[in-house]
Formats: structure tokens, C-alpha cells, sequence
């Protein structure tokens, strides 16, 4: 087994967008680079011109402000290298924007559950049998009014997601009376439609979609016949 082995450039500086200036202060950005190619972030930030010390990337003067201003680089700059480590890690192909959405969230922050059902949905359409695809349509769409009835919206984010999330998800399936249905829906039906879910986030988990699978430690509990 042969593994793929990239040596990057990379580059963390700190820089003052003199341009915008304004009242003496201008915004602090930080620039990344890996390989040449280039993606900078606004820190939300700013310094005054007069202490900002562009060889040494950091505030001068042991005036509290710059104190602060150095300390909370400090952090973004550990913060960003640790991410390239992990990157570096996993062998994955590394660059400027892939750390740039790592470090503000948007990695993960914006993947919600309908982006994952969605994908799930589609994955399975050719490698499924008909019958089984039916079954995990059928979960979605108790998902779906499930998140009506208690979060009153059509979606949320999966980093939303948490045990308590599956535990009312199986009180729901418990009290609900299907259409047309003489009675309410049985325990091992209810733990069948938790089982599906249940694959869709841990795929989700595995594709790194979300930082941890939030259901790891729930187990299914049959009723036997």
C-alpha cells in the first residue's frame, strides 16, 4: 500500500490594511499561503497605525492595548498552524481555503441535516434495493415532521445535533398514530427508524461533516415476539 506524500509551503503573516484607515486605526488581517497560493481574513480587529510594526507582525510598545492586541495573534496564529498539522495528519490535500473555512466554521458550521438526508438520498438510490430505499424515505419524512413539531423548522445544522435530539426523536415515534393505521407505531418500528437515522449522521461523521458522531452511545432495544 502506497501513500501519497505532499511537502506544501506554507505561510502565516500578519498584516494592517493601511488603506482602510480610519481615525488612526485600520483593520488587522492574517494571510495564509500554501504553495504560492494566497487567502487572507479579517480579524475583526483593529491597531493603531502608529504602534503596528510591520517587520515583526505584531504591535510594538508595552502599552496595554498591544499587550492584548500580540496575545490574541498569538492565538490565531497557534490556532491556524494546528490546523495544518491535523490536515498534514490526515494526508488530505491541503490549501489556503481549506484551512481559511477550517478557522472560521464554515467547514462544518453550515452542513445541515437536509444537506446530509439529501446526500444519503441520492448515495443509496443505485446501491440499495428498492424496498430499503422506501424504508429510509419513509424515516426521512418522519424526520422532517418531526423537526416541524418540535424545533417549528424545516431544518437545522448538524452540529445541532446531540443525544437528547435522538431521544426525542424516539418519544415522537412512539406517541405518533400513522394514517390509516389502527393503532400506534410499535417499539421495533420505532427503533428501526432510529437505526436508519442513525447510519445517515454516522455517515455524515465519517465524511467529516461533523466533528463527532452524537448518537455513539445509544443502542436499539427490541421488543421480542
Amino acid at each position: 500500500m502506497s501513500t501519497m506524500c505532499i511537502k506544501n509551503t506554507f505561510k502565516i503573516n500578519f498584516w494592517a490594511h493601511s488603506a482602510r484607515a480610519k481615525n488612526g486605526k485600520c483593520p488587522l488581517l492574517v494571510r495564509i499561503t500554501v504553495n504560492g497560493k494566497k487567502t487572507s481574513i479579517s480579524l475583526k480587529l483593529p491597531v493603531n497605525l502608529k504602534y503596528w510594526d510591520s517587520k515583526k507582525q505584531r504591535a510594538s510598545g508595552t502599552n496595554q492595548e498591544s499587550k492584548q492586541i500580540n496575545a490574541y495573534l498569538d492565538q490565531v496564529h497557534s490556532k491556524i498552524f494546528q490546523i495544518y498539522q491535523d490536515l498534514t495528519y490526515r494526508e488530505e490535500l491541503i490549501s489556503a481555503e481549506l484551512i481559511k473555512s477550517h478557522f472560521t466554521g464554515e467547514f462544518q458550521n453550515t452542513r445541515s441535516l437536509q444537506n446530509l438526508l439529501n446526500y444519503h438520498e441520492n448515495k443509496i438510490k443505485s446501491s440499495l434495493t428498492a424496498g430499503t430505499v422506501k424504508n429510509f424515505g419513509v424515516t426521512q419524512k418522519y424526520v422532517k415532521e418531526f423537526l416541524k413539531k418540535n424545533y417549528k423548522t424545516t431544518d437545522i445544522y448538524l452540529k445541532q445535533l446531540d443525544y437528547k435530539f435522538l431521544c426525542d426523536f424516539q418519544t415522537y415515534l412512539e406517541n405518533y398514530w400513522p394514517k390509516k393505521h389502527p393503532k400506534a407505531m410499535g417499539k421495533n418500528t420505532v427503533m428501526k427508524h432510529i437505526q436508519r437515522l442513525r447510519k445517515i449522521v454516522t455517515l455524515g461523521f465519517h465524511m467529516e461533516w461533523i466533528e463527532k458522531d452524537p448518537f455513539i452511545g445509544w443502542k436499539p432495544v427490541y421488543e421480542k415476539k
